[in-house]
């Protein structure tokens, strides 16, 4: 019987009612395992018409509330991270090893939101004028929404709802179709911690169910993360419904190694993040940049090291790298490869044609590896999310920092060298939001904020950190004045308030 992945609104399960479903694959066999119920314009008014109705007591309920609920939740995070894995695997494809890994960082925020009572600390000023106090205070939003992508079904929503609800907000969650299961188990873990019925809610589907979200006046902001053209689309149709806005974009993350690197190590680092997850990161390095006559050698060390990876299922302990989510996306992904010599690029590694044995209706696509790409080149140009990797040349670092500046992604980049004023230069004048120092994939801890540049970020905040506390609160100044029962009466005065 094929297993159908449900709504959870209002602390419990909801059957979907639009009669409509789609598919969810296994992509290491091709099988549809899995229906997942779209949402109607009802279903979606529904999910937010209980987070409405439980924000009037979450919005007012005490941070030692909220907090012992999220501490309680972080444990049963903890215990069931194995399965939670396990349902990654099963929908999106990546490794066990790297699910695992996805689960940790989500459970880095949840870290973050069980101390929240730091950052949401006010201010107070004393005595600003005769017996006048001012405070500032922080206080939460309403009802909040986050729209995720598929290649982190787990992490990028505990990205976005341990803050938003740790800050007194309720949500209402739309994952990606293509693999919904671990939203709804990350939802009855929720509601095991003891979080109030409505507080966290989960509508699947597609266009219909965003549309509702980006429009609906009780939603108060909207959280995206996903490809460019999507994400400017988020932010303007959120916007024009009066509504906060981060939607974080694609990229096009280089990877600058100067002539003095440790080209093994640049050789380690490009592989394992331009083919970690089969290439499916937004923080996947996808071109690297060699200056200087090192760029033969440095392709030659990828190429030996990019060989070597053992592609499979995701459930076989051996295999390092997945298939890709879907048949259509692998062969999206294909084409770059195949198109790439007649746009002047010359193919070192062509995965197009890899298959798995025992598993040929995976959605399998091997290493390739493009060297001398030309920036006109679509593969270039393009987010493939896929393991491909592009290799440019420059002369210098100037004409690198040039060409990584022309981009119009500005997601994250990384810069290999010994030299401590070239890599400081490089921090400085690169234009993107996150910066690696012999760091290939320079994804913040929690406590600090991610987000891109340009074409990468749609929206003033930035996601988690300090930026996600502000992102889901409101600022609010208390002006307090106690007379003291000794004062005179003061009469009447027109003139503007005495500050001295």
């Amino acid at each position: 019987m094929t297993k159908i992945v449900n709504h959870w609104i209002g602390g419990k399960t909801a059957e979907g009612a639009s009669g409509t479903y789609g598919p969810v694959t296994n992509p290491a066999t091709g099988e549809v395992t899995t229906k997942v119920a779209f949402a109607s314009v009802e279903e979606v008014d529904a999910a937010v018409a209980a987070a409405k109705e439980a924000y009037r007591t979450w919005g007012q309920s005490s941070l030692a509330q909220r907090t012992s609920i999220l501490f309680k939740f972080r444990a049963l995070l903890d215990a069931h991270r194995d399965e939670i894995a396990e349902l990654i695997t099963a929908e999106h494809g990546k490794v066990h090893s790297d699910a695992l890994g996805e689960v940790a960082r989500g459970l880095e925020i949840v870290d973050l939101a069980c101390g929240i009572n730091v950052q949401l600390k006010g201010e107070l000023s004393t005595q600003v004028a005769s017996r006048v106090d001012v405070a500032s205070i922080r206080q939460p939003l309403g009802v909040v929404a986050g729209i995720t992508p598929f290649n982190f079904p787990a992490m990028v929503p505990m990205w976005m709802f341990p803050l938003a609800i740790a800050c007194g907000n309720t949500f209402v969650l739309k994952p990606s179709e293509k693999d919904p299961s671990a939203s709804v188990r990350l939802a009855e873990l929720l509601a095991e911690a003891g979080l109030p019925e409505g507080v966290f809610n989960v509508v699947h589907g597609d266009k219909v169910a965003v549309d509702r979200l980006l429009e609906h006046p009780d939603v108060k902001a909207v959280s995206f993360v996903g490809s460019t053209p999507i994400a400017r689309y988020i932010h303007t149709t959120a916007s024009a419904n009066g509504k906060r806005v981060q939607a974080l974009g694609g990229a096009k993350n280089h990877m600058l190694v100067l002539p003095d690197a440790d080209l093994d190590a640049a050789a380690d680092a490009a592989v394992s993040a331009a083919y970690g997850s089969a290439g499916e990161r937004c923080m996947a390095i996808s071109a690297v940049v060699a200056v200087g006559a090192i760029g033969d050698e440095l392709v030659e060390k990828i190429r030996e090291r990019a060989e070597k990876i053992k592609i499979g299922p995701g459930d076989d302990p051996t295999s390092e790298m997945g298939p890709l989510i879907t048949a259509t996306h692998r062969d999206k992904v294909a084409s770059y490869v195949t198109g790439a010599a007649d746009e002047g690029a010359e193919v070192v590694l062509d995965g197009t044609g890899y298959t798995v044995d025992g598993h040929e209706n995976g959605h399998w696509i091997g290493i390739s590896l493009l060297d001398k790409v030309p920036t006109t080149a679509k593969a270039y140009q393009d987010e493939i999310f896929g393991p491909v990797l592009c290799v440019l040349r420059a002369d210098t670092y100037e004409e690198a920092l040039d060409l990584i500046n022309a981009s119009p992604y500005g997601n994250g980049t990384a810069i290999f060298t010994r030299d401590g004023g070239a890599a400081r230069r490089f921090q400085l004048e690169v234009e993107a939001g996150m910066v690696g120092v012999n760091v290939p994939i320079p994804v913040p801890v929690g406590y600090h904020s991610f987000g891109g540049w340009k074409d990468s970020l749609f929206g003033d905040h930035h996601i988690y950190g300090n930026d996600g506390t502000h992102f889901y609160t409101r600022g609010k100044v208390v002006t307090t004045r106690w007379p003291d029962p000794a004062d005179a009466p003061s009469g009447v005065d027109l003139g503007f308030p005495r500050n001295h």
